[in-house]
């Protein structure tokens, strides 16, 4: 199988380079999806001149495959808890699983929320142009998740943009938002991971490192 890209930075590199064309009405507001999602959100930030924030979803899965969604739950003031029945149903889980496992990842995402933001509040996205990113996206449900939550915030335009993904899953997805952008669509998809060359795991560090150089690129500009 060709990999697709390098690494994280390349694929956030490229990505930049088909998001800097659009013109979006500003104001214009990069958001990613911990953690994996935002060495590709620092690059599209710094290519659009943008700020960057964090879209707080996690990933509920299958109890004895934990890599395959079957639901995923997104911070707010009223919680999000997206499930997919298909998933569910194949799997015969039950309700009060992914009910016990969405707290478990709530404290998880507060955990997050108060490491990586230090309890500044989220940046304001009613009536501005919002950019979903992610480094990749394999069956969709934490990004639907995460997507009918930020609705709720009312952006005029909201926008998904990732590198990879199967093409079914870009298919679904296009009626969540008001644009779609993936770099490759490859057939037959595995893991996201399988698409890149390097494909480490992101901590924390790496997380706060990019959210301050976004920090300091936005601060450049004012």
């Amino acid at each position: 199988m060709r990999r697709v890209f390098t690494d994280r930075a390349e694929a956030g590199r490229l990505l930049a380079q088909r998001l800097a064309g659009r013109q979006w009405a500003p104001p214009v507001v990069v958001l990613a999806l911990p953690r994996g999602g935002v060495p590709i959100g620092a690059e599209v930030a710094r290519a659009l001149h943008a700020p960057l924030d964090l879209l707080l979803v996690r990933k509920i899965g299958v109890p004895w495959q934990p890599e395959l969604a079957v639901a995923a739950v997104v911070d707010g003031a009223s919680p999000e808890i997206v499930v997919d029945e298909e998933v569910r149903a194949m799997g015969g889980i039950d309700r009060a699983y992914i009910e016990a496992q969405a707290k478990v990842e709530l404290r998880e995402i507060e955990r997050r929320r108060q490491l990586y933001l230090g309890g500044r509040a989220p940046l304001a996205v009613q009536g501005a142009t919002a950019i979903v990113v992610d480094d990749g996206i394999a069956t969709g449900t934490t990004v639907r998740a995460a997507l009918k939550a930020l609705r709720r915030r009312q952006p005029a335009h909201l926008v998904l943009a990732v590198p990879v993904a199967p093409p079914d899953t870009v298919r679904a997805l296009r009626a969540e938002v008001d644009e779609l952008v993936c770099l490759a669509e490859p057939e037959p998809f595995h893991a996201v991971g399988a698409h890149y060359e390097e494909f480490h795991q992101v901590d924390d560090d790496e997380v706060l490192a990019a959210l301050r150089a976004a920090d300091r690129d936005i601060g450049k500009e004012d």
